[in-house]
């Protein structure tokens, strides 16, 4: 029974040693992170021991608080700046210690990005090699001004806010003009029959349909 008594007392010994030596290697590191340039503080900065999986991040002013070991490695990394590395020393006297990091910023260098309107390179040579450049800037103000494409693109192309006001200008207008009686009817209108019978004898709606039946 003396036996195992002494057994018990020499293991409590043993640990509460062993914990007092553990507790002495503990240390409370609290510090900031800052530029190195302008010493501004950088928030969210991952602080991580070395070889492990513990770690902390730093607040919005940069201020971090982690327990760790002496000799730990503790690794200071964050988007934009260079990771940096401070070992905690083995000849503190006190538990607590103040640290002030400082990051560099990194400059990163992304490769050549080329971007094709086609799928692959094959196809963008080919599309190019058929591509029609004009000769000169007048063969290209010609080409632009042409009335036929002109009118195409007025007839496609939706109406501007300026063109929408002025069309709802002229609808109002002719809500007062005509206000307290019947509406005008084009139909029966003499200048629009004159113009009418004007393009009939042109041939004008013939070259419109010809037009559509090259196109198509």
């Amino acid at each position: 029974m003396k036996k195992c008594f002494a057994a018990l007392l020499f293991l409590a010994c043993f640990s509460a040693s062993g914990q007092q030596a553990d507790n002495h290697e503990l240390i409370q590191l609290s510090g900031i992170v800052v530029t190195g340039d302008s010493l501004h503080p950088i928030p969210f900065v991952n602080i991580l021991i070395k070889n492990s999986y513990r770690g902390v991040v730093s607040d919005y002013y940069g201020f971090f608080s982690i327990v760790a070991k002496e000799k730990d490695t503790l690794e200071f990394s964050s988007v934009g700046f260079s990771k940096a590395y401070f070992i905690i020393p083995d000849t503190l006297t006190e538990q607590r210690y103040s640290l002030i990091q400082v990051l560099r910023s990194d400059t990163i260098l992304l490769p050549e990005a080329l971007i094709y309107p086609w799928p692959t390179k094959e196809q963008f040579k080919e599309a190019f090699i058929r591509l029609r450049v004009p000769g000169d800037d007048l063969d290209r103000a010609k080409r632009n001004l042409d009335k036929y494409n002109l009118s195409l693109i007025g007839e496609t192309m939706p109406m501007d806010g300026t063109m929408n006001y002025r069309e709802q200008m002229k609808y109002r207008s002719n809500e007062f003009y005509s206000s307290g009686q019947l509406p005008p009817y084009t139909i029966l209108d003499p200048i629009a029959w004159g113009k009418f019978i004007d393009m009939w004898k042109s041939g004008a709606f013939k070259k419109k349909d010809k037009k559509l039946k090259d196109e198509n």
